[in-house]
């Protein structure tokens, strides 16, 4: 089990079932997620919308750090009531507003992802909804049940 994962957030991390990761050598020169990941056909889809580091109180942590971690805590809530895993991943972007948050986001996102490598986009965008936030994760993920 991963380190520093809620435990009832462990639920998310059974192994992949029907994606697989085609890499051509891109992904693995810049970070830690595929060039392209393949999904069978019959699996069944869930779209998750862009999610921020929001509390379901409404609070946003006042830390980058705890603020992707919230983020990254409440896609895998959104898996998990799905039925869905972090391994079911296969595609993911990350909006961040500032791109001095960027290692410290891929600290927090490899806590929650593991060896799991999605196909991923990050991209740095002047502001989000909300003035206030700083992070927001939208995903797709798919499996055989």
């Amino acid at each position: 089990m991963r380190e520093n994962v809620p435990h009832a957030l462990r639920s998310c991390e059974y192994p992949v079932v029907v994606n697989r990761a085609h890499n051509i050598g891109v992904a693995a020169s810049i970070g830690s997620y595929s060039d392209a990941v393949e999904v069978d056909s019959g699996a069944r889809w869930l779209a998750i919308s862009g999610t921020p580091g929001m509390a379901a109180d409404g609070t946003i942590p006042s830390s980058f750090e705890d603020e992707a971690a919230q983020a990254w805590s409440n896609v895998c809530r959104a898996l998990d009531e799905a039925g869905f895993a972090v391994g079911d991943l296969v595609k993911i972007t990350q909006y961040l507003t500032r791109a001095e948050d960027i290692a410290a986001h891929a600290t927090v996102r490899a806590r929650f992802l593991g060896s799991t490598r999605p196909a991923s986009m990050l991209v740095v965008v002047p502001a989000l909804v909300w003035p206030q936030m700083s992070i927001e994760i939208e995903a797709w993920a798919a499996r055989a049940d």
